[in-house]
């Protein structure tokens, strides 16, 4: 296997490889195989971005025909065919069953541009500077997505340039599981001298996926959006990670029946691995003029059309929803079981997450490293999250077949118990 030339000319900023040090040269759904032949079962996913997995062949076959007619590939922000067809189909199965009434804005296509200019549009209808944000949370890194983001390891990376424009306060259970840190939110609203300057917005992933698979309880969401209506401020859900099913619902803010004034998607929402973010809101909110947001690879069609044919594939009826959540118990149920295993041979762990966004926490960033390393030598790729790396995270296609997740749980097991032993 030949990596020399991957090795030298590749930045030292690449991160994956290391974990993953294989070329890799095809993938269907859940399985990928190295130019050897090898075969791995796929618990990472692209970081989320395949929940339907890797070459879907329903969107496959959509891109492909479109492009067999000489679809508009680059259009900018122009009107086009993909475009229409990609917001008929999000309003007709995704918002309107839901009660939902969002106008779209199409960023540039990753995640953080979504962030970006969701905070900004926060900013713009308000007249405040200020954005709320949480310990652990992960919003991007790009300056303005990386003021809201906690990781120090990424917040040092800027040449010493501060990070300006957000507060930060202690997400759920932060402080432990019978503290409310919504008291201390409150407590600094109503109190003139508590520092905090009013937000414009507050920006909140209902599970924190980098920071480690924290999951915020469904009345710590209801009480937060309620704070925020009392005091006319914008509640922004980043769901590009624990959006497009991930979570067992499309949205991840479903669970706890709440309404985000501004909703920003990415990761998954091509369905396809290509570049696509949306942000989504409250039309009274649309105050931008045009061309005052913008980005030359905006409105990029061919993620439309994979979006429009996955929307219609698996969102037309709650019976891909259903799967997901029954499959997201199969991985509870196993995880809670090594967690305890863990915990008996003196590793404390615990088992966290919400539908198939689920981790272990085993504390120890060198525990977890074992783990993940001995999983890949016996086929199974998988990483970690968290502020150390401390959590065994699974991040599989939500479209997994039942024998390739059962497999990929067993290697998990085994390499468990290879730690254990060691």
């Amino acid at each position: 296997m030949q990596t020399q030339t991957l090795e030298r000319m590749e930045s030292n900023v690449r991160t994956y490889s290391r974990s993953f040090p294989v070329v890799f040269t095809k993938a269907q759904n859940a399985r990928l195989t190295d130019e050897n032949g090898r075969e791995y079962i796929d618990f990472l996913a692209g970081a989320g971005t395949l929940n339907y997995g890797h070459n879907n062949p329903h969107l496959k076959q959509a891109m492909i025909d479109y492009l067999s007619t000489d679809g508009i590939v680059h259009g900018l922000d122009m009107w086009t065919a993909a475009k229409r067809d990609y917001f008929e189909t999000l309003e007709e199965v995704i918002l309107k069953p839901r009660g939902l009434d969002y106008k779209v804005h199409l960023p540039g296509p990753t995640g953080t541009n979504a962030v970006e200019a969701a905070i900004r549009l926060a900013r713009v209808a308000k007249g405040r500077h200020n954005i709320v944000t949480f310990t652990n949370g992960f919003h991007g890194v790009t300056m303005g997505a990386l003021a809201t983001t906690g990781n120090r390891k990424f917040r040092e990376a800027t040449g010493g340039i501060p990070t300006q424009g957000a507060s930060f306060l202690p997400f759920d259970g932060y402080m432990g599981e019978h503290a409310d840190t919504l008291d201390y939110f409150e407590k600094l609203l109503n109190d003139k001298s508590g520092g905090l300057d009013i937000p414009a917005g507050v920006i909140v992933e209902t599970v924190q996926g980098e920071g480690g698979i924290n999951v915020a309880g469904l009345d710590w969401l209801k009480r937060l959006e309620s704070i925020c209506h009392a005091h006319d401020i914008l509640l922004i859900v980043d769901d590009i990670q624990a959006g497009c099913g991930r979570t067992g619902k499309f949205f991840s803010f479903e669970h706890a029946g709440i309404t985000p004034d501004i909703v920003t998607n990415s990761k998954s929402l091509s369905g396809f691995g290509l570049p696509f973010a949306h942000v989504l809101m409250r039309p009274e909110l649309d105050k931008w003029k045009p061309g005052q947001y913008n980005g030359t690879f905006r409105g990029f069609s061919l993620a439309m059309v994979t979006a429009t044919a996955a929307l219609k594939k698996y969102w037309s009826n709650d019976t891909f929803e259903r799967d997901v959540q029954r499959k997201a118990r199969i991985v509870e149920e196993r995880f809670q079981k090594l967690a305890a295993l863990l915990s008996e041979n003196g590793m404390p762990a615990t088992e966290r997450g919400r539908g198939l966004m689920r981790g272990i926490d085993v504390v120890s960033g060198d525990i977890a490293d074992k783990i993940t390393s001995k999983a890949f030598e016996h086929g199974l790729i998988i990483e970690t999250s968290g502020q150390d790396g401390e959590v065994v995270k699974c991040l599989c296609p939500l479209t997994i077949k039942d024998e390739d997740l059962l497999e990929a749980l067993d290697i998990l097991e085994a390499s468990v118990n290879a730690v254990i032993q060691a």
